[in-house]
């Protein structure tokens, strides 16, 4: 890889020579503009104003314009003699742990390459120490005209440097945030659970830019004279507000499974399905034989009865209890007794005919000795 910037890495006392390379590459297609109605080029030229022709680069310089529209000419010599420590040195100011930078900070990622034999040697003691000590460099660089922060860490065996945007670059949030106040309920956030859960993780290897293939694929078909066919257009989702926010999420958490080959019956691809609110109008049924809560209100509103009233119906019904009782048991006293004569009887009649019997079987016997 080619390298865009030479210089050295200070670490105390300790200079190590690198080499910064580009960590990151674009693979976005390009595109020239062009005049339709003939395909030629469209070029931008850099005209001067005031001579009113076009300007080689080599007679191209920089200035600053100022608040009154002035432009003051700035030379290459005057940045040079600037007094940049880091011109040509990456200065680490210190060791911080890693969940310390936002990753709003984060910017171009660079590889820092050995320059050299020399190098190897403290170049592999900064990695060694950044890996054991699980922590991040922060240093300052300068780097096409000015002057930068930065963040050193181990990718794989390679000390690799982020640069990162200035604290005061960074925007408030406070215009972003919603302003209304909204409250989100637990059986809300517990079905954004579920949805995450189902979603899962993802190997970032396997993610690709399908558009940037489409491209491709219309570009080579172009090439190629045949015809092109454009795919249809993905059915969007249900446009405009979102009406009920708990079906849209469980429609998400029935959607991913399926996305992900789940069943769609049973225990994995249950949803709870959360009870509705009622109205307050609404009279409760009877469930289970009960009775409805109306029922309830108007018997506990029925006027009540004298003590006295109630007294006597409630001797009346004891009266009648005992009696019911003493008939019950009286009758089964006289099935009692009936079932012994019964059995008496039953016993009587077998006995006699035992003895007839045997009585019959001896005559025979004394007939036959006369």
């Amino acid at each position: 890889m080619r390298s865009i910037w030479n210089g050295a890495i200070s670490f105390g006392l300790v200079s190590i020579p690198i080499k910064l390379v580009n960590a990151t590459e674009s693979h976005s297609i390009s595109f020239r503009q062009i005049h339709t109605e003939d395909g030629g080029r469209i070029r931008y030229r850099k005209v001067c104003e005031l001579e009113d022709r076009e300007v080689p680069t080599a007679e191209i310089g920089k200035g600053y314009e100022d608040a009154d529209g002035s432009v003051i000419p700035i030379t290459e010599d005057d940045l040079a003699s600037l007094p940049i420590p880091t011109a040509k040195t990456i200065e680490i100011v210190s060791f911080v742990p890693a969940d310390r930078i936002d990753p709003l900070q984060m910017d171009t990622a660079y590889y820092l390459s050995a320059n050299g034999v020399p190098a190897a040697k403290p170049y592999t003691l900064l990695r060694e120490a950044l890996k054991r000590s699980d922590r991040v460099a922060i240093a300052k660089f300068a780097l096409r005209g000015r002057e930068r922060l930065g963040m050193l860490r181990v990718v794989d065996d390679v000390i690799a440097m982020h640069g990162l945007l200035w604290p005061d670059e960074i925007r408030a949030t406070d215009s972003v945030a919603p302003d209304a106040s909204v409250t989100v309920r637990d059986a809300e956030l517990d079905l954004a659970d579920a949805l995450m859960d189902t979603l899962g993780e993802v190997d970032l290897d396997s993610l690709h830019d399908d558009y940037r293939a489409a491209v491709e694929e219309m570009i080579a078909a172009k090439v190629e004279g045949g015809t092109t066919t454009a795919p249809e257009p993905a059915a969007e989702p249900g446009g405009g507000k979102v009406i009920d926010l708990m079906a849209a999420l469980e429609n998400s958490v029935r959607a991913a499974r399926t996305a992900r080959g789940e069943p769609e019956s049973g225990k994995e691809a249950e949803v709870t399905e959360l009870p509705t609110r009622r109205s307050a109008r609404t009279t409760p049924k009877q469930v289970g034989g009960k009775k409805s809560t109306t029922a309830k209100k108007t018997t506990a509103a029925a006027p009540k009865k004298s003590t006295a009233k109630t007294a006597a119906k409630t001797a009346t019904k004891k009266t009648a209890t005992a009696k019911s009782t003493a008939t019950r048991s009286t009758a089964t006293k006289s099935t009692a007794t009936k079932s012994t004569a019964k059995s008496t009887a039953t016993t009587a009649k077998k006995a006699p005919t035992k003895k007839k019997t045997a009585t019959a079987k001896k005559t025979p016997a004394k007939r036959r000795a006369s």
